[in-house]
């Protein structure tokens, strides 16, 4: 169903389709009309040229028929997913915004001016905020409503900065010509944050509107798995954070293990009635190590997601790589490694001179500690050196 636009929306000559209102549908033969007819009323209302799209997932209900039946235009999409319907809807919406909403009637299609009037303004995207808008009484359960949006929104803007307040918000609008340079990839339901997340990163002009939730007007539960979903979300926002992930992590992993290593290498410490000696020690090098090698993973991940267009360029981390060849990893590496092998020879020297007998473990362990410590650090850096290396030929 195609509406004409007002003089001033669309030149004379044009008759490019100002807006897209996108569902994804899977079995919503009893809320799709009531989502249809309003969207349909709204553009009428706003007297813009529209345009209704069914992204169907693969329904068996009838819901085909009566996207038909309401003049809507259907999308068939094979690869299941919230976010693939999506995907497969937006490849084929003709307007130049699009404005997504489930069709399960819990979003309010009649109301989507706020969006257009802010993506008419220059927003790339515009996020709609239910916490802001109002959430009707049993429009959204209790462990979502106080746990499972906001702990996967406080962690978004946290490791994202963004300044999103509801990233699980299921009507939003943006340009489609911004989404497709997000080069969006996930299918599931994570489809919502990855959305967020790269148009943050990569500098899109962002905003949020208040918008409500009704509760559905369906009688079979929802599609949405409370824990399942919820995993979902928070795997890809640790994902595309390798320094949430690894390299904080891994810093005061490091740092903690170092400061132990450090303490302990002279003799035993003592705090208070407790004293920390050989075995602490051996613990606090072990620490080392695994920081040392979150540190890498989040390097290896980072340089990964990048080559992939997973996450966009970053200026400070090509600089870092600019900065670090094979040849001064290397140089690294194999310092590491004869201070290990130096600690090796003084431990078995040391052993030499007492006749290879029995050994004082309070003292010899406080060497071998070390020099095991070097020899791991030294050869992880110069394997890591040519893995780096290996990735960077493709970009070269």
């Amino acid at each position: 169903m195609n509406i004409r636009p007002k003089p001033e929306t669309v030149a004379a000559g044009d008759n490019a389709i100002e807006l897209t209102v996108l569902m994804p549908c899977l079995n919503e033969a009893e809320t799709l009309e009531v989502c249809i007819r309003k969207a349909q009323k709204c553009l009428q209302g706003l007297d813009v040229l529209g345009e209704v799209i069914v992204a169907d997932n693969g329904s068996s209900d009838g819901s085909q028929q009566i996207a038909e039946q309401c003049g809507a235009r259907i999308v068939s999409v094979s690869e299941r997913g919230y976010g693939a319907a999506l995907a497969g809807g937006i490849a084929q919406a003709r307007g130049r915004f699009i404005i997504m909403g489930d069709a399960d009637d819990s979003y309010d299609f009649s109301a989507l001016e706020p969006f257009l009037h802010k993506l008419r303004e220059g927003y790339d995207l515009v996020m709609g905020n239910r916490f802001a808008g109002g959430i009707q009484p049993g429009a959204m359960p209790a462990l979502h409503y106080y746990f499972g949006n906001p702990v996967l929104s406080f962690i978004g803007r946290l490791f994202f900065r963004s300044g999103i307040r509801d990233f699980q918000c299921g009507l939003r609008g943006f340009r489609k010509t911004a989404v497709e340079r997000m080069d969006l990839r996930t299918t599931g339901m994570e489809f919502a944050s990855e959305m967020v997340v790269k148009a943050t990163l990569g500098n899109f002009k962002v905003t949020e509107v208040p918008t409500t939730l009704s509760p559905d007007g369906r009688s079979r539960p929802p599609h949405l798995r409370s824990w399942r979903d919820g995993w979902r979300n928070l795997r890809f926002l640790l994902l595309y954070s390798p320094r949430w992930l690894f390299l904080i992590p891994g810093i005061i992993l490091m740092l903690l293990g170092a400061s132990g290593v450090l303490a302990l290498v002279t003799g035993p410490v003592h705090l208070g009635a407790v004293e920390l000696d050989i075995h602490t020690m051996l613990y606090a090098a072990i620490a080392v190590i695994l920081g040392f090698q979150a540190i890498l993973f989040a390097v290896l991940t980072k340089l990964f997601a990048i080559d992939q267009r997973l996450l966009p360029p970053d200026v400070k981390f090509e600089r870092l790589l600019s900065w670090f060849t094979l040849e001064k990893g290397l140089v690294a590496g194999v310092t590491l490694t004869l201070g290990g092998l130096i600690s090796a020879i003084i431990a078995t020297s040391t052993w030499g001179a007492g006749g290879f007998g029995e050994l004082d473990p309070s003292k010899m362990m406080r060497i071998v500690i070390v020099s095991a410590l070097l020899l791991t650090l030294g050869v992880q850096l110069s394997l890591n050196s040519f893995y780096v290396s290996i990735l960077r030929m493709n970009r070269r």
